[in-house]
């Protein structure tokens, strides 16, 4: 069964309605080894009509002729069940004509858009009824048949069979026009005379009604004949047909007719009304033309207005790749040789739409001939000529290609010289040789090697060649044998066409062709002052033959590279040493502090070679107080880099000195300010205080950090910036806000945010949304993320970058004890309790002795030239701090007493017992405090039995002593 639907499939298209009829229908007999079988279709008035039989008697099949659809003949119970029917021997009566003894009727309804067309009806043998295998082929049958109908072409139009001079005298009779009239509802139908004498009938045999004309009509015709008139009723339009008719004399004619279809007065159809005649001899006289046209030598091709295919000749068969037979009657844009081509739809609608000629060139998708196609409109249709224009346009494509070669040679050799007076470092000069040469000679790969002694090195980044060719070439001593040095040696371009030559040539290298790929190669020596300094090595993917004026070019162009790299070479080495500069003047390492966990990341512009003035830094200060700096020296250049070290290195001083952010920005902006009336800077300086939870902020210029909270908000510093350093006005403003335990302080220049393509506004749009969900975790990742979130590929091409990240910690409050003491002599002895009595409980026993007498003297000095308020203070960090507040703004400065001086020595005592010590302002006046290791340090620590304790004045008593 599966064989016979495989068979069916595989028919060839083109088959005509009854071609496609007949082969079901013996293809259904034989399934189900019967007798014969027969195929109706539906006519006017639903009377099924005879259209084709297999293996049954002609007396026999006279009785299936014409099936009233409401009879009880199997064909017509298929048709009125829109399904299948199994009838035995005896169970239809007389109903059918072959209603036999040990037969049996099985038929199938044959449908059309789910609308039942006819049936399909087998005899069978004494077997029973067939089995649901076997009705299940009769349906895929069916379905197959229904779908080949629909690629039906129309039937063929046979050349009449009288000679050329009978034709002539039939063609000069005047044509007989016969008038017909069809009531739908009841079926009657009327001839007059020349209508019978059309159809063939005669008179007194004639029965006036639908069944005679669908008795004569060709069965191959019928389908479509009969599918017209349903048509014409269904849309209440016209009837127009030219098909065959049956004569007496079992001769065929065709014949042509017309008619309309009339209402009733409920808006039905109810008559149709028409007229007939014989057309055979204008079929002959078309078919005459039609033999002349299929020998053109150009491609032709009909369509009518639906664009089904009419005609085509043998040509046009060509072009299409297909059979008349298979052409005739398809949709034009259904065809396979078309249907890839959807711009040939577009304009033979458009051109048809608008009733114009049109013409254009066609090329398959697949690379075959061109051919030059002529669209012209005529009534009922179009028409199609194909000429091959191959070997013309070919020609026409290669002077075109030629002359375009030519032009795009010039404008790349003329766009590589701008490139190289450009280029500043050896990667520009190997990128403009590769944008600007490789493609006009439709080279794959570029090399550019140095010369250095016997050696030589790769410069830039190669083009289209693996990276282990690249390493085993790198460095590769000079050898015997050897192309690279051949050229250089001989002064001039050294040119091999094929990996053969290749080989033969340098045996001990034949094995680069197959390494690289490269089947040839033009080896250019680069010289400078009659020097060669490197080669340039251009090759190609294909065995190549270069022309003579391509070597002449190509040994030009290596006369400008070689001018370029020269000075490019010079600007690298500089470049190398302004780099190295700038890292030296950049912080090694950040510090650990425990105040802060910090990471950065610093990047250089990728435009260009000159260096930027980015810098940041990150300061320990007293009291578990850190500051944050990010600065910008305007421009690009040894001098900004320079500028950016001095810079960097005041803030050091400044920030040492424990100066506000404020007064720090005043003096960095009078530094930059006597640089230069041109010198600018932006400058970012912040303090987080560890023990009060806030950061102090000034800003010069310079964009706002941004704040990334424990919660994931972000937001950034909102206060107005002062003028960049060099135009600022002093005062600097200072903002000062509180910061949550375990917040991110993200400090940048403005390179990471703004570009050419994007604004700062969007760039810190972007930076706060890639803040808010990235992993903050790994600092370092963080920064990694941000670089690679904000920048294409993760590098700069238009400023320096610098970025700071820092993850701010909180003092814990039990390593922080402070004390309000009053402004009285007894307050150095409330110190000393104060100091002995925290240090126990922290467990540093051994630094009580010293950082009483610390805190003693502080307080004494604070008591006796200060003012108060007065407050102690101690932090536990990596040092222990000791640190007296007092509301006098006068700063104490270490003095040489003389032996009989009383006083003077407290700031000398105490820079002896101390690691460090220093003095800063405060919101109300200043501070003084200390700094001692913690036991376990490998440094020694100052102790109290270093010094002469009796030389020391009495500060005061504790509370209570005598």
């Amino acid at each position: 069964m599966n064989d016979r639907l495989e068979l069916l499939a595989a028919a060839e298209e083109g088959l005509t309605e009854g071609e496609v009829l007949r082969l079901a229908l013996q293809h259904a007999v034989s399934e189900l080894n019967g007798l014969g079988g027969a195929v109706h279709l539906r006519g006017p008035m639903s009377a099924l009509r005879l259209v084709t039989s297999a293996g049954l008697p002609p007396a026999l099949i006279r009785g299936w002729q014409i099936v009233e659809e409401d009879s009880p003949a199997v064909p017509a119970r298929a048709v009125r069940r829109n399904g299948r029917v199994w009838a035995p021997h005896g169970s239809t009566g007389s109903a059918d004509a072959f209603d036999w003894p040990g037969t049996g009727l099985a038929s199938v309804v044959l449908h059309d858009d789910a609308r039942p067309v006819g049936s399909l009806t087998v005899v069978t043998r004494a077997m029973g009824e067939p089995t649901e295998e076997q009705w299940t082929f009769l349906t895929a049958v069916t379905a197959w048949a229904k779908e080949r109908m629909e690629q039906a072409p129309p039937p063929a139009h046979p050349a009449l069979e009288e000679d050329a001079a009978g034709r002539l005298r039939q063609a000069l009779k005047a044509i007989e026009v016969g008038t017909w009239e069809w009531d739908i509802k009841t079926g009657a139908l009327s001839w007059d005379d020349a209508a019978m004498a059309v159809y063939g009938v005669d008179p007194a045999e004639f029965v006036p009604r639908v069944e005679s004309w669908m008795k004569v009509v060709h069965p191959d015709d019928v389908p479509w004949t009969f599918a017209a008139a349903e048509r014409a009723i269904r849309d209440r339009g016209t009837f127009a047909a030219e098909y065959r008719v049956w004569r007496p004399d079992g001769s065929y004619r065709w014949t042509e007719a017309r008619a309309r279809v009339e209402l009733d007065s409920a808006g039905e159809p109810s008559r149709m009304m028409g007229t007939a005649w014989e057309s055979t001899e204008s079929r002959a006289a078309r078919d005459a033309l039609s033999r002349a046209l299929r020998h053109m030598s150009d491609g032709f091709l009909a369509a009518d207005d639906d664009w089904h295919i009419t005609f085509v000749n043998h040509k046009a068969e060509e072009v299409l790749g297909s059979s008349e037979k298979e052409l005739l009657g398809r949709v034009l844009w259904k065809l396979e040789s078309l249907r890839r081509i959807p711009e040939l739809e577009a304009r033979c609608r458009k051109a048809a739409a608008r009733g114009v000629a049109t013409s254009f060139d066609l090329r398959k998708p697949d690379g075959g001939n061109c051919h030059h196609v002529r669209f012209v409109p005529v009534p009922d249709g179009v028409t199609l000529y194909f000429t091959d224009v191959t070997d013309r346009r070919r020609e026409e494509a290669e002077r075109a290609a030629a002359a375009r070669a030519a032009t795009e040679r010039s404008a790349r050799i003329a766009e590589l010289t701008e490139a190289l007076a450009k280029a500043t470092t050896s990667q520009d000069v190997v990128e403009a040789v590769a944008h600007r040469v490789l493609p006009p000679f439709d080279a794959t790969g570029l090399l550019v090697q140095a010369v250095e002694g016997d050696h030589t090195y790769n410069l830039g980044r190669p083009v289209g060649y693996p990276q282990a060719f690249l390493e085993e070439i790198d460095g590769r001593a000079r050898v015997a044998s050897d192309p690279v040095w051949d050229a250089i040696a001989a002064g001039g371009p050294l040119f091999v066409s094929s990996a053969e030559e290749y080989a033969a040539r340098f045996p001990e290298m034949a094995h680069h062709p197959a390494m690289t790929g490269k089947q040839s190669c033009a080896f250019l020596p680069l010289t400078v002052s009659g020097v060669s300094f490197g080669i340039c090595v251009i090759s190609f993917d294909q065995p190549r033959r270069l022309t003579a004026e391509e070597r002449t070019l190509l040994s030009a162009i290596s006369g400008l590279v070689a001018q370029a790299l020269e000075r490019a070479r010079l600007y690298d080495a500089e470049h190398t040493r302004s780099r190295a500069l700038q890292h030296a003047l950049l912080p090694q390492r950040l510090p650990d502090l425990p105040s802060c966990t910090a990471a950065a990341r610093y990047l250089p512009t990728e435009r260009g070679a000159a260096v930027g003035g980015d810098w940041y830094d990150v300061i320990p200060l007293s009291a578990g107080r850190v500051a944050f700096v990010v600065g910008d020296v305007m421009g690009h250049g040894l001098n900004e880099a320079v500028t950016m070290g001095r810079l960097r290195t005041a803030v050091h001083t400044l920030a040492g000195l424990e100066l506000p952010p404020d007064e720090i920005m005043n003096h960095l902006n009078d530094i930059v300010g006597g640089l230069g009336e041109d010198s600018y800077a932006t400058c970012l300086y912040a303090i987080y205080d560890s023990t009060a939870g806030t950061c102090t902020f000034t800003r010069a210029g310079h964009p706002p950090p941004a704040i990334v909270r424990p919660d994931r908000k972000v937001h950034f510093l909102e206060n107005t910036p002062d003028p960049p350093l060099g135009a600022a006005e002093p005062p600097f403003n200072t903002v000062e806000i509180e910061v949550p335990d375990e917040s991110l302080l993200v400090l940048f220049t403005d390179g990471l945010v703004e570009s050419s393509e994007r604004d700062a506004d969007q760039g810190m749009a972007d930076l706060a949304r890639l803040l808010s969900h990235a992993d903050a975790n790994d600092l370092d990742a963080l920064c990694d993320d941000i670089i690679t979130g904000l920048l294409p590929g993760g590098q700069t091409t238009g400023d320096d970058i610098a970025l700071l990240v820092a993850r701010v910690h909180a003092l814990p409050s039990g390593q922080l004890a402070s004390w309000p003491l009053p402004e009285i002599p007894q307050a150095a002895g409330m110190a000393r309790r104060h100091v002995r009595e925290q240090l126990a409980k922290w467990g540093l026993d051994e630094l009580a002795t010293t950082t009483e007498l610390l805190a003693s003297e502080l307080v004494g000095n604070v008591v006796r030239h200060g003012r108060g308020p007065v407050r102690l203070r101690l932090l536990r960090g990596t040092d222990l701090v000791c640190e007296v507040c007092d509301g006098s703004l006068t700063m104490p400065r270490v003095r040489h007493a003389s032996e009989t001086d009383e006083g003077g020595r407290g700031l000398q005592l105490i820079a002896s017992l101390s690691q460090h010590w220093g003095t800063r302002y405060t919101r109300n006046g200043k501070a003084i405090w200390t700094a001692q290791q913690l036991p376990g340090d490998e440094t020694s620590v100052p102790t109290l039995e270093a010094f002469d304790v009796d030389a020391i004045p009495p500060l005061g008593e504790e509370p209570g002593a005598g």
